[in-house]
């Protein structure tokens, strides 16, 4: 039979301790304590042990920083044991965990709220049964951050500033890979610093809910609207084979609705999910009115849940066989398939008859359909396609009027970066012969405006016609 031999405890090396508290932090017997009395030699107070209580589990040599004030006693060395010997083998039997599936409580009507965008998503996050924020402040998306932190500890929630936007996401790992719902509003710088996060996320296929309210750049830019994210959120997340779900809200009303949806999308697909509002719809005030439910959150079979049920499941991302990892990938390429053919959404205005048609998201897509109201006055059947996912482009919604339409207009406040998802979406369909393609661009935080719309439409159509 394996005989144990005592573990060694610590001893204090008082010239070398400078007080710094971490070996008090790391015991759990609680047998290290700040000094009272300073070190002649050094000047500093060295940490005072009573070692009654000591199991001699080595944490607090462990957490000792260069140079070591705490050293195991001389002459004790310990030999880990085998827990197989020590133990026998571990027990692996165990009931497999089963999925608690979501409720939909009914929720009491409501007369309808008068809130800004943020304040809509975050209403939107907890209606989904979103208990968990993990985020940085950052303009323009902070006001959203701050009514979280006022709800969830009355929702017996989780609210946590973390130190980084690059620590906040690492949380968000932590609570997804835990089965449960966590978000966070961010802005465009904030929103580069989250990237590898996410992409670990996607790996892991973790699911979270992004919110980012854009604004101008490159770098710190201002805190102005802009729309010069996409290609990030579309193209650009993180390291990798990586895709997610981006929706795309252009009223607060959308910014709770979307938001509900988002976390339905992430669960069911194991997978990140971002919203892209605008400075202006961060800020912008208007009518909401709430569902008739509030979900109750379940917990999925696959979350490390930490309980006897769970024990086999792991959260990783790494693959260090090289076929392990191609087939990881093919089953990643597999539901990025799925995502194409079912979440695809958009939103048509006047588009039976049209033959100029407009393209704009966000508050430019509420610009534009005023254009199109405008356009119409004056004789010329405009019509407005709002895609609502700019990942996957709403490809199959938007095919079918390319056969008869004259004239697209992508209409938006970046250089080209939603007129380029949807060239790319239409290559993809096969279309290799569209309508002639304009543009209509703003930058810096200036959006394009009703008049300057139509007035650029006009141009081109008068363009055409003199040719």
């Amino acid at each position: 039979m394996s005989t144990v031999r005592e573990r060694p405890k610590p001893l204090l090396l008082p010239q070398f301790c400078k007080g710094c508290g971490r070996c008090i932090e790391s015991c759990a017997k609680h047998c290290i304590t700040v000094g009272t009395e300073i070190n002649p030699a050094t000047g500093l107070v060295p940490v005072h042990l009573d070692l009654e209580q000591c199991n001699g589990c080595g944490l607090c040599i462990s957490a000792c920083p260069e140079p070591y004030g705490l050293r195991a006693e001389p002459g004790k060395d310990f030999v880990l044991e085998d827990p197989k010997a020590l133990f026998g083998p571990r027990d692996k039997a165990r009931e497999a965990a089963r999925s608690i599936p979501d409720e939909r409580l009914p929720l009491p009507l409501v007369e309808p709220l008068v809130v800004k965008g943020t304040y809509a998503a975050a209403i939107g996050a907890l209606i989904a049964g979103c208990r968990h924020f993990y985020g940085y402040p950052i303009t323009p998306s902070t006001e959203g951050a701050e009514l979280m932190a006022k709800l969830l500890p009355k929702l017996q929630g989780v609210f946590m500033q973390a130190v980084s936007e690059t620590a906040a996401v690492n949380m968000m790992y932590g609570c997804g890979g835990a089965g449960l719902r966590a978000t966070t509003f961010t802005s465009s710088p904030g929103f580069s610093l989250m990237l590898e996060g996410i992409s670990y996320m996607i790996g892991a296929e973790l699911p979270a809910v992004f919110l980012n309210v854009m604004r101008g750049g490159p770098g710190l830019g201002n805190i102005a609207p802009e729309q010069s994210d996409i290609k990030l959120a579309c193209r650009g997340l993180g390291h990798g084979n990586t895709h997610a779900v981006v929706l795309a809200p252009s009223t607060p009303q959308e910014m709770l609705d979307l938001t509900i949806l988002a976390f339905d999308i992430a669960f069911r697909y194991r997978n990140p999910v971002v919203i892209l509002g605008d400075g202006y719809l961060g800020q912008m005030t208007g009518t909401v009115r709430l569902p008739d439910f509030v979900v109750k959150p379940g917990l999925p079979d696959w979350a490390v849940w930490g309980d006897k049920g769970h024990r086999e499941n792991l959260n990783c991302s790494i693959f260090l066989s090289e076929s392990d990892l191609e087939a990881h990938n093919t089953h990643l390429n597999a539901k990025y398939a799925a995502m194409t053919a079912a979440e695809q959404r958009a939103d048509l205005f006047e588009t039976d008859d049209a033959d100029v048609l407009l393209v704009a998201c966000n508050t430019p897509g509420r610009m534009a359909k005023g254009a199109v109201r405008d356009l119409r006055a004056r004789g010329i059947k405009a019509g407005l396609f709002r895609p609502m996912t700019l990942w996957p482009f709403p490809i199959d919604a938007l095919k079918p009027m390319l056969e008869r339409v004259r004239r697209i207009v992508v209409v938006e406040a970046s250089n080209g970066q939603l007129e380029d998802e949807m060239r790319l979406a239409i290559s993809h369909a096969g279309v290799h012969a569209p309508p002639v393609i304009n543009s209509v661009r703003r930058f810096g935080g200036i959006l394009p405006q009703q008049r300057e719309i139509v007035e650029r439409v006009l141009g081109f159509e008068g363009k055409e016609a003199a040719a």
